[in-house]
């Protein structure tokens, strides 16, 4: 079997048409209409049925693309793992953080670093799932965990603490509200099954049990956005929370609850010198915030 084949099945997976896998691929559409005929010819299968909606994958088609997509990351690591012996730090360098993370604690450190490094490409990836962060492709992962597998290499950045927030409109609309003793008289937003990860969960077992009004929410995006708007109360990431001028913060931070910060980096890829260099410029300039993520300060 031609390996070329691949890269047509691949290509007409993800475009549908032979038009838009003729621009992916840079060829005419009659070139790649040609292709697939002489692959299913010669091969004597179908990968595709075609209609006049566009291409859909056989049973066939679906193995020979999931193949075609294991050889495609797997010639992009090679790729990486070859220009980056040469030591420039020159070349794409890919980044995975959650949104939250992303949003208020990494993305002016990106900006900084593509100021400096105007050579490197960065590749961001997010992610709500914090566990699907570590499988993806990425050179360098910025999570929060507490327990990071023994296998992952990297450096801890600082401890995150969470505390109450309420917007000020919400505060004004309940004044008498009692959120240590009385919970259950406010409206909450809280963390969906998803957000399994997060340290707060034995506080919320414990004070909202029997709250009867909330909000879940898939991501601290959301939560953070809801709490800004006056929809409710929620548990936040200091450094999520204090920089949020609509919030007021209505406890301490909660003792025993802190999450620690982690930048892990592939193994595949660590000895590259783009990947080092981008490695140590973020651990440098987010170890510098760590007063604002380790959010200690009483009310």
């Amino acid at each position: 079997m031609d390996w070329d084949y691949l890269r047509y099945i691949r290509a007409l997976a993800i475009a549908g048409t032979f038009a838009k896998a003729g621009e992916m691929l840079g060829v005419h559409q009659t070139t790649v209409l040609r292709r697939l005929d002489q692959m299913e010819e010669s091969l004597g299968v179908q990968f595709f049925d075609r209609n006049r909606d566009g291409l859909q994958l056989t049973a066939t088609g679906e193995m020979a693309y999931r193949e075609a997509e294991k050889l495609a990351v797997d010639m992009e690591n090679l790729e990486r793992k070859l220009v980056g012996q040469d030591g420039a730090p020159v070349g794409k360098v890919r980044i995975a953080a959650e949104d939250a993370v992303m949003y208020e604690l990494l993305s002016p450190v990106l900006a900084a670093l593509v100021r400096e490094y105007p050579e490197i490409e960065l590749e961001v990836l997010t992610d709500n799932d914090v566990a699907n962060l570590s499988h993806r492709e990425a050179d360098l992962t910025l999570r929060p965990e507490n327990k990071p597998q023994a296998t992952l290499e990297g450096e801890r950045i600082a401890a995150i603490d969470s505390a109450v927030y309420g917007s000020t409109n919400y505060c004004r609309r309940n004044r008498k509200m009692d959120i240590e003793n009385h919970p259950e008289d406010c409206t909450w937003l809280i963390p969906d099954e998803s957000f399994s990860h997060l340290a707060t969960g034995k506080w919320y077992r414990k004070h909202l049990k029997n709250v009867p009004t909330v909000i879940r929410c898939n991501s601290l995006q959301s939560m953070h956005a809801l709490a800004r708007a006056g929809a409710g109360l929620a548990v936040l990431p200091c450094y999520l929370g204090e920089a949020a001028k609509e919030l007021r913060r209505l406890s301490d931070p909660l003792d025993g609850e802190s999450i620690d910060l982690w930048l892990h980096v592939n193994q595949d890829t660590q000895q590259m010198a783009r990947v080092r260099i981008v490695m140590e410029f973020l651990v440098e300039r987010l170890k510098a915030l760590g007063p604002a993520i380790e959010f200690s300060n009483t009310l």
